[in-house]
This record gives structure tokens, sequence and C-alpha cells, in this order.
């Protein structure tokens, strides 16, 4: 079957679990769990994100954290899992999931396994020969690490209230920058389009304790570059200890990607952590402002509601594919369809969207301004990983996003309209779709 000749609607996959009802008569309790822990390299690691850094690490600059948020409503279950790494690839996500399953009973449209997206954390690998033994030893402590965090989660539950913000931030800029010429390379293009939302949820016990709290923004983790070969967060992971220590650690800042496929931060990919003549290390800067703009937010949320629905879905669908290294799908060419997953949460008027995937942000704007939910979260590099999904119009632009795509155009189109199907069907409406 010819690719140019498939209409690529209904290939749908389907894994759904029926959200939690609540009416008057029975409303149930919406109750939460956190865990924090270490995941920070003992030994010298290959770092991810850039395959020109051969080396090994030299340091550790600022250690990394898997931090978890665990809900229960009744007899349902939903796990939010932040990892600060560069993402679930080379076949690392059912590594992940089949343990956690099997160790925890978890369902997988329970979970939304993510990742920060940092390319200064070991590259996880099953493979000791293709990267090094170190990262394969790394990998396998990092699953135990999650199995744990996520078990201390779901075993220190109490009920909660819900309240949400929204802020904007500065720190991410459109990378794809125009040159004389015509081409488009990996800059800054301020003009380019961005999601700039910062959406705060934060959570507080009966009394008014809180929580914890999780936050949404849009950039790549890539103000250090191949040449740096020090263990970071990057600003991502400065900007949640620094909400961790602001509120002198007693709540959780859990942070969590969202479509940044073309953005990265204002100042990109430099070689380390600058520091004379009382010179501020650039990420440091960035993540103080990230950091500074959750907190406004947090501290101008004065309503929290409890009795929030809990529910969850998830579906694979399958979008047309292209060869990488190529922008179109030549005339007769044969290719196979690419899985994409999609993991749907809502709690309460709140929506989240998973996708295994480094989506660019107009794809997700989209889905966000269709979202049937007051507030939506766009979580990348979700339960997986496929590589860039692009809006169509791109295409004709080329640059690095498309070239390694392994999405054909229009895929990202359809990928909205599944996601909002999903989203919808999450919520109990119908579909404009």
């Amino acid at each position: 079957m010819k690719a140019s000749g498939i209409l690529w609607v209904s290939l749908i996959l389907i894994c759904i679990v029926s959200p939690t009802t609540v009416n008057g008569n029975d409303l149930e309790i919406l109750s939460m769990g956190t865990a924090r822990l270490d995941i920070t390299p003992d030994e010298p690691v290959r770092l991810a994100g850039y395959g020109s850094r051969k080396e090994m690490s030299t340091g550790i600059h600022d250690k990394l954290y898997v931090r978890v948020v665990a809900f229960e409503q009744g007899k349902k279950r939903l796990v939010l899992v932040s990892t600060e790494n560069l993402g679930f690839y080379s076949g690392t996500y059912p590594y992940m999931l089949d343990a956690i399953k099997a160790e925890l009973g978890i369902a997988p449209e329970e979970i939304l396994l993510s990742a920060i997206h940092t390319h200064s954390a070991p590259t996880l690998t099953l493979d000791a020969e293709k990267v090094h033994p170190n990262n394969v030893r790394y990998t396998e402590f990092l699953q135990g690490r999650i199995i744990e965090a996520v078990r201390t989660a779901m075993g220190d539950r109490r009920p909660v209230s819900v309240g949400v913000g929204t802020g904007s931030c500065a720190a991410g800029v459109n990378r794809r920058e125009e040159r004389p010429n015509g081409t488009i390379v990996l800059g800054r293009n301020p003009q380019g389009p961005h999601d700039k939302e910062v959406l705060v949820m934060s959570f507080k016990e009966t009394g008014g304790k809180s929580r914890g709290l999780l936050y949404n923004y849009a950039t790549h983790a890539t103000s250090l570059g191949g040449a740096n070969l020090q263990v970071s967060g990057d600003l991502i992971g400065i900007a949640s200890n620094l909400l961790e220590s602001w509120q002198q650690g007693s709540t959780l800042a859990a942070a969590f990607i969202g479509a940044s496929g073309d953005i990265d931060p204002w100042y990109r990919v430099l070689p380390g952590f600058k520091t004379e003549n009382g010179w501020i290390p650039e990420t440091e800067l960035l993540g103080r402002l990230l950091a500074v703009e959750v907190a406004h937010v947090l501290e101008g949320i004065d309503t929290y509601r409890g009795g929030a629905t809990l529910g969850s879905m998830s579906r694979t669908i399958l979008l047309p594919g292209k060869k990488r290294g190529t922008r179109f799908v030549e005339e007769g060419e044969e290719l196979p369809p690419v899985p994409l997953r999609l993991s749907a949460a809502r709690i309460g008027e709140i929506g989240i969207l998973g996708i295994d995937a480094e989506v660019l942000t107009e794809v997700g704007l989209a889905i966000k301004q269709g979202s049937p939910f007051a507030h939506t979260l766009i979580v990348t590099h979700c339960n997986g990983a496929q590589g860039y999904l692009p809006p169509k119009h791109l295409y004709k632009e080329g640059g690095y996003e498309i070239d390694t795509s392994p999405f054909a155009p229009g895929a990202g189109e359809i990928a909205v309209k599944e996601a909002l199907n999903l989203l919808y069907d999450l919520a109990g409406s119908q579909s404009p779709q």
C-alpha cells in the first residue's frame, strides 16, 4: 500500500480506563503522596544528548533526582514520574515499565513516566558495548530507584485539595533561526512561536499544609552543550532544587516538560559553568528565572478545591512515517507507520497529555487551545521516545527537527486530532474533531 494513498484515520490501538465517577452522594476523596530520591551517578558515565561527546563525565555540578506524585481516588490511581535524564530511549521505557508493573501492579495507563530532557545526565542503555558498562549499571540502578520512589509515594498518600495558577517565562526561546541564505539552523529566533506558559499545580492537606507542587514549562534543557562533562539537571533541575530549598525542603517541586521540540534556553549549548570575576553561570541564571516565576504563581494561588475527579486513558496511534535525513516521502515510496503513544489524565478540570515524542511548540499549542479542560499540561518525553513531531508547514523550511523526524508531513496534525479526541473522551464530552 502506497504512503501517498493512505488515509491515516482510525488506525488506533486503544487501552482505556474510565475516569472515577463522582456524584453528590458519593464524593470520593482524592489522596496524594510524594517522593524524591537521589539518582546521581556514583561513577563516571557517558552523558546523553550530543553524539559528538565521547568522553566520560568528570564531576557533579548538581545532583539528579527522580520525583514522584502519586494520586488515588477510590479504586483509581495515577502516578506522575519526573526523572532528571534525557529520556527513555533505546528500549529503556519498556524495561522500566515492566519492572514497575511487576513490582507494584500499576497499569500502563495509570503512569506517566517522563524525563526533563537534560543533556547532562547519563545515557540510559542496556548495551554495554554500544555505550559503556557504567551506563548499563546506572540504568539498572535507576530502575530500582524509580520503583522505590513510586512505592514510597504510593505509601504516603493523604487527602488533598488542588489549586492551579499560570504565569509566563522567557527562559526559553524558539531556536529555528533563519540565515540570510534561507537555511534554518539551531540558534535563536525571538519572533518564532513559543508556549511561554508556566502552569503550576499545588496540593494542600486539610489545615493548609503543603503536600507538594508540579509545574509545566516548555524548553529543552540544553543550556549546557557537548563540551560540558559535569552531571547536571540543567536549568530545569536547578529550578526544582531552588524551589524545594525556598520551601525549606518541606514540599516537592516536580517539573514536567512541555512542547519544546523547537525551543531552547535563551543561552544555549555552553561549554560549562563560568564563574570567573563574579560571573553568574547562565544555566543557574535561567534556572533561577524559571523558579522565581513558579514561586510567584504559587503564591498567587488562593483557591483550593477538594474532591477533584481522577481519571486516565491511553492510546497508541499510527502516524505516517518518513526516512530520517529527508523532508518528504517520495512518490510511490512504501514506509511503515510510526506508533505514537498518547497518555491522558485528569485531576478535576486540569487535563494532562503525555506524548512519547519531542513535540514542536505549535503542535502543543494546538492541543491546549482545543482541549476541553480549563487547564492542560502537555508532557513530552513521556512513556517512550519517538523523535521530533513537527507541524506540516515547517517541512518546506527544513532544519534539524524536520530532517531527523521519523514522521511524514501531516503527522503532527493527525496527532493533534487524536489527542483532542482522547482528552474529550476523558472529559466525558463530545469532541468537535
